[in-house]
């Protein structure tokens, strides 16, 4: 019997029978070069971009120095297309099923220890490539940026665990590549190629000052802690972050029985620096609509949108939208057809920064017959900006206005600055700018139940609705009105936190159980490492040295 698929060397051609359509075609591309004939199944490394009409073995690079604006090229040659390795994992396939669902795998493995594993997103390189392609090129660091799924993928594999694993000195960085297809599981096919090149990590040096906890100069509104902390761990983190092991991190403040303990700036930041934290400002968005709530502006949570808006006169109106209410957008858990987690959806928060509207953006999606209310957390950053236009045209002069009489003014707030939507309006999902210290009078509002300096800013009754578990995100987190939740386990002891979270690593961290508020500060935006750098800090330096 005739197979779907025959295969010729060199020059291949393979024949796919898709049930009930014409026959289709598919050739890889002739092997040509003589490097290419010599070198099949290997990865090989070159520093600048060479032309394949050009690249000779003695361009191949064995050594790499680690450094900024520097370039690493990866060179892959295969005997045969992606799509003809697809193949065998799953014959009965077609072309288009193989190449929609599969794409390579990545290994990164440094010193003999696999760090890092990855399935290349589908969506990485054109169907014509995976098809034909036997020679590709990517770069994985580029000193001009080159746009590639190459970088990205370099980034994660530093991001996880790659930075850890290239310390100072010298190392030994091994790629293997493989075929992997996602149908109703996902299969991998063996190594079709692998390469190695030795790294060199170059020594870092820093002035030991940029090590010593920095003395805490006495300030208005805050009084100075006298309470102990681990000076050496605090000293370790400061020299991971001075040799850039945590890059970016602009500031740490920790709070503890409402004086501050620890102040660190870094990477040139002060006092005086206002910090874009993204979107840590959706947590005031939170703060200002309890606010409005307690002055009776606004009912309740409860309310839905269509006492607000005439959502009749907005594309894809349903009966649905009626019943969505602001509470269903404080917990992410409203059922707009909007997700920032996936790229794909309509209501991604992507597609609604280049429009003219961004509240007509948001109502004039569709509902997710899929969501049930309340049910289940999809991050929604354009619910948020509904909720700032609902304040703004409920309360007395503005969003703007308000914030700054009700909040800022009374937690001695003077300096900030907003984002504003293309109306003009405050932008509650985020880039909301203040300095740290400033950050962490917002923190420490909420472990003062709402009251600062005698005064109730924010009702207790909202705290509690705010830091409390209204919907699962996964089996250990969750999330309020606009915070985040989650427990670190630190020397077998439990500590939880409801926090504000913005893009790079910014944070600010609300104790459950101790009298603690911490804030950290960063500009690696759009980064693998910002995240999760945040967590080895939070884990292994700040809490095990204020608990100390």
């Amino acid at each position: 019997m005739k197979s779907k698929f025959t295969f010729f060397a060199v020059s291949l051609l393979t024949y796919l029978n898709v049930s009930g359509q014409k026959t289709e075609f598919v050739k890889s591309d002739s092997i040509i070069y003589p490097i290419h004939k010599s070198n099949i199944g290997k990865i090989t490394f070159m520093g600048q971009a060479i032309a394949i009409e050009n690249f000779k073995e003695t361009d191949f690079l064995k050594l790499f120095e680690l450094k900024e604006k520097t370039d690493l090229n990866i060179r892959v040659f295969l005997d045969k297309s992606l799509t003809n390795y697809l193949h065998f994992l799953s014959p009965q396939s077609t072309v288009d099923e193989l190449t929609k669902n599969g794409n390579y795998q990545f290994t990164f493995i440094v010193d003999g220890k696999k760090i890092y594993v990855e399935n290349l997103n589908i969506g990485a390189g054109s169907a014509e490539n995976k098809n034909q392609k036997t020679i590709f090129r990517v770069p994985l660091i580029s000193s001009t940026d080159e746009d590639s799924w190459g970088k990205f993928l370099w980034n994660r594999f530093f991001g996880n665990g790659g930075q850890e694993a290239l310390s100072e000195g010298e190392h030994l960085v091994k790629i293997e590549i493989r075929p992997y297809l996602k149908l109703t599981k996902v299969l991998t096919g063996n190594i079709i190629a692998v390469g190695q090149i030795k790294i060199n990590v170059p020594e870092i040096k820093i002035s030991e000052k940029l090590v010593k906890v920095q003395s805490i100069k006495p300030i208005k509104d805050w009084q100075i802690s006298k309470d102990k902390i681990d000076i050496a761990k605090i000293e370790d983190l400061n020299r991971k972050i001075a040799k850039q092991t945590f890059k970016n991190i602009t500031s740490i403040i920790v709070v503890k029985d409402r004086k501050i303990l620890l102040e660190e700036y870094f990477n040139g930041a002060s006092r005086k620096t206002l910090h874009d934290t993204r979107s840590v400002g959706k947590s005031f968005a939170s703060t200002l609509l309890g606010i409005a709530i307690k002055d009776k502006y606004i009912k309740s949570e409860t309310q839905t949108l269509k006492e607000f808006y005439d959502l009749k006169s907005f594309q894809n109106y349903s009966t649905s939208k009626d019943s969505i209410t602001l509470k269903s957008l404080l917990t992410m858990s409203s059922t707009f057809e909007g997700s920032d987690i996936y790229s794909e959806s309509p209501g991604n928060e992507e597609n609604m920064y280049p429009t003219k509207n961004w509240v007509n953006f948001t109502l004039n999606l569709s509902i997710d017959k899929t969501k049930v209310a309340y049910k289940q957390w999809d991050y929604f950053t354009a619910g948020v900006v509904v909720l700032g236009d609902i304040i703004d045209k409920s309360v007395p002069n503005g969003l703007e206005k308000y914030a700054d009489k009700n909040l800022f003014r009374p937690l001695n707030i003077k300096k900030y600055k907003w984002q504003f939507t293309p109306q003009k309006v405050a932008n509650t999902a985020g880039s909301l700018q203040l300095s740290s210290l400033d950050f962490a009078k917002f923190g420490q509002l909420y472990k003062n139940q709402g009251t600062w300096n005698g005064k109730q800013i924010l009702s207790q009754e909202w705290i509690v609705k705010s830091l409390s578990h209204q919907v699962a995100i996964s089996e250990d987190e969750f999330y309020g009105y606009l915070f985040w939740n989650k427990t670190y386990k630190v020397n077998g002891l439990d500590y939880e936190v409801y926090y504000s979270s913005g893009n790079g690593g910014n944070r600010i961290f609300i104790f459950k159980d101790q009298p603690i508020v911490i804030i950290i500060t960063s500009t690696a935006y759009n980064t693998p490492y910002g995240e999760k750098q945040v967590e080895k800090i939070m884990q292994e330096y700040l809490i095990p040295a204020i608990k100390k």
